[in-house]
Formats: structure tokens, sequence, C-alpha cells
């Protein structure tokens, strides 16, 4: 093979040991072995173990980021479409990159601040927040509590996605359906001032 070759091979196999064992289940022997190279041919190309996480995980971020991106940055789309498209990207990458997404949902290794689920949860999350923050106006609610809605909404679509992924009771389509009926629907009945009633029930 030539180095980018092996590189890819290498990635390759991280990519579903990773999946499979996780970070610190998964062992160089191993990666090298299943590979067919010896460990020093790993420590060239990464560094080790971490600097080939590090590269699996940056390709599986930047690959679900560029689809929830292409989703919802569709102009003209209705808030309700890009929150279908947005549902949908989130659900193919799921189906389409099990392994990615296994890996993604992991903790991250010790002193790695990103790549993480709820590193990446954020960053998708930045992307939601001037379509909410908009859409509040719109409804004449505050726009600065957008970013808050942005981490809710995305977290309520990731973390059933990692159901579905494991049951399969039901179509993807019908899943989003489910989602997008959820937080459609619990959108458009907010309140401009939320209050939890117990607390204001003490107040008065």
């Amino acid at each position: 093979m030539t180095g980018p070759q092996r590189r890819q091979q290498l990635i390759e196999v991280g990519r579903r040991l990773f999946a499979e064992r996780g970070f610190e289940g998964t062992t160089v022997e191993e990666i090298a072995a299943t590979a067919g190279v010896s460990k020093p041919v790993l420590y060239e190309h990464f560094g080790g173990k971490e600097g080939l996480y590090a590269v699996v995980v940056d390709r599986e971020i930047q690959a679900l980021l560029g689809q929830m991106t292409e989703a919802l940055t569709k102009e003209g789309a209705h808030a309700r479409a890009l929150l279908e498209a947005a549902a949908m990207a989130l659900l193919d990458y799921i189906e389409n990159s099990t392994d990615g997404f296994r890996i993604l949902v992991r903790d991250s290794p010790p002193g790695q601040s990103t790549g993480s689920f709820a590193s990446l949860i954020s960053d998708i999350a930045s992307q939601v927040e001037h379509i909410l923050a908009a859409e509040f106006r719109r409804r004449r609610l505050d726009p600065k509590t957008a970013p808050l809605y942005a981490q809710m909404l995305v977290g309520m679509v990731a973390i059933p996605g990692g159901w579905w992924l494991d049951s399969r009771r039901m179509k993807k389509e019908d899943v989003a359906a489910h989602l997008v009926n959820l937080a459609w629907n619990g959108l458009s009945g907010m309140e401009a001032r939320p209050a939890l009633r117990t607390v204001r029930d003490r107040r008065e």
C-alpha cells in the first residue's frame, strides 16, 4: 500500500473497532493486528491510539455537521420544513454511518475537550439558533432564549435517534414525523414568559 492508502486503512479499522469496543476497550496491538501492520506503523501515521481516535472523530463530526448544515440552510424554506429536514438528516446519518454515530455517543478519552457527543450537539445547536430566533421574533417571543431552545431541540432529536438505531421498530420517516410533531407543536404553543407553576403558586 502507499502511505495514503495505509493511513485510510488504519482509519477504517480504527473506526470499526472504536465503534465495537470504545476507546478504552481498543488497544494499539489490536488495531495493528487487524490492519496487518506492526505497531510502529500506527505510531508513524497517528502518533498512537489517541491520534487515530481524534482523526476518526473529527471526520464523523465534519460529516454530520455538513449534513445538518445543508439541511438547515435552504433559503426560503418554512421553519417547519427546516425542522423536518434536520430530523431526517440526523436519522440518515445514524442509518448510513452507524459506526460513526456509536463512536460519537461514547465518552471522549480523558483530556480531550472536543469530540464528545455533548460538544457535537452544541455545534449542531449553534446552526439552529438563528432559525429559532427569527421564529421567536415572529411569534413575539424572546429571541435571547433561542440558544437554550436550540440545545433542547437538537438534543430531543439526537437522543431518540440512538434509541431508534437499537430498536428499529419504526420507519425512519415515522420517527422523524413524531419528533417534528412534538417539537413543532410544542414551539407553537409556547408561553411568552414561562414559569414553574408550583413556584408561582407559592409566591401567590
